[in-house]
């Protein structure tokens, strides 16, 4: 299990007659984040669109590519990043590498801060919602990312990845203007959909490896009783305080260029309905479930390699190798179930934080099980990860 170096803020949006008005943030502390590769490999895999045809070639290649730059070790340790390489990659390679990291830290922050549990708790991506989402979500300007469904309610999460060449890899006492201007954005759109809580997730890539900037939510129930044991460093208590301008009326609303032109706007509604008067957000994401299941079945299907079985319930995949810059440090299982099994790896992951040297870096959500291996050593049996799995 590798870490990041995670610094967390607690912020409160102040709302006027017009709106969101102003925020404030206040530095709760730092310390190291625990991030688990093959998590982040699984995350990332849920920003497909499930309604459209999964090519199991294009994701072996996406795998292969985001963690080619990424270095993690077998054991506990700093997650590093292979930035001359990095440096030496077209703009949009830059991007993809470092947003995807973002994505599976900004979930690894999830787990570790609020407890959101895969399998248990829900997790959808913005840009691909279901159709009968979009009636309650704005689909022109701001977006966050992905939305989880916890027992206190629904939190929408920001994530954010950017290069960074600096000796001190967090930048000091206050933000940067760029996170400015997205928390300026992302509080106008909470206001606009009801007060909707958020979080963001900046984290930044360099020769001193990965960081991040977590920013939670005061007073959100979604993200009661925050768990900051891990921190060790108190945070410097100067308030960060900025106004929100106020949007001009005249100009017309357009996509954020900021946001990743390769994701698409989702169609509005075909049969018309409002999604806020059907059931809400929660329901919708519950409608999705056929498509994630149908999904699954055509990975299961287009898989050829038979791995074993969970209670005995097949499981088939492939091994990829992370060798797209170079010579590969890590190499990764992606295996589809046949079926859901009743397990999950809660007491895995409390077994690793105890154990970190002896575990698999494995995960596995619903239906998919994704592994990271280092290169060198010796692949995992299947009885080794059956044992994994079904002891978690």
């Amino acid at each position: 299990m590798s870490t990041v170096h995670a610094r967390v803020w607690r912020f409160t949006v102040e709302k006027g007659s017009a709106g969101a008005e102003a925020v404030q943030a206040v530095e709760v502390g730092q310390g190291p984040l625990p991030v688990s590769l093959a998590e982040l490999v699984s995350i990332n895999a849920l920003a497909c669109d499930l309604r459209r045809t999964v090519d199991h070639s294009v994701r072996d290649h996406e795998i292969n590519l985001l963690l080619s730059y990424l270095a993690g070790d077998a054991g506990p340790g700093p997650l590093g990043v292979k930035c001359a390489a990095l440096d030496s990659s077209s703009g949009h390679i830059r991007r993809f590498v470092s947003e995807c990291t973002g994505l599976g830290v900004m979930t690894a922050a999830s787990e570790t801060l609020f407890d959101w549990k895969s399998g248990v708790d829900g997790l959808s991506s913005f840009d691909v919602l279901p159709d009968k989402l979009v009636g309650t979500y704005a689909t022109t300007g701001v977006r966050p990312d992905l939305l989880y469904d916890l027992p206190g309610g629904l939190l929408a999460g920001e994530a954010r990845g950017r290069r960074r060449d600096a000796k001190q890899m967090l930048p000091a006492v206050k933000g940067t203007a760029d996170q400015k201007q997205r928390l300026q954005k992302l509080a106008t759109w909470s206001v606009d959909h009801g007060n909707h809580p958020y979080f963001m997730s900046w984290v930044w890539l360099g020769t001193g490896g990965v960081y991040v900037d977590i920013f939670l939510p005061e007073d959100s129930p979604a993200t009661a009783g925050l768990k900051t044991g891990w921190i060790e460093k108190p945070g410097n208590p100067q308030p960060w305080r900025f106004s929100v301008p106020r949007p001009d009326p005249r100009r017309v609303m357009r996509e954020d260029p900021e946001d990743d032109p390769v994701f698409h706007v989702l169609d509005e509604d075909p049969d018309g309905t409002d999604e806020a008067s059907s059931g809400g957000a929660t329901n919708a994401i519950d409608r999705a479930r056929p498509l994630v299941e149908a999904a699954m079945d055509r990975a299961f299907g287009r898989e050829e390699t038979p791995l074993g079985d969970l209670h005995g319930v097949p499981v088939r995949g492939t091994w990829i190798r992370a060798d797209a810059v170079g010579p590969a440090r890590h190499e990764v299982l992606v295996g589809v179930l046949g079926e859901h099994v009743p397990v999950d790896l809660r007491a895995h992951r409390r077994r690793l934080a105890a154990e970190p040297r002896s575990r698999l870096d494995l995960f596995l959500d619903g239906r998919l099980l994704t592994l990271v291996n280092p290169v060198g050593e010796p692949r995992p049996s299947w009885g080794q990860i059956a044992e994994e799995v079904v002891g978690a």
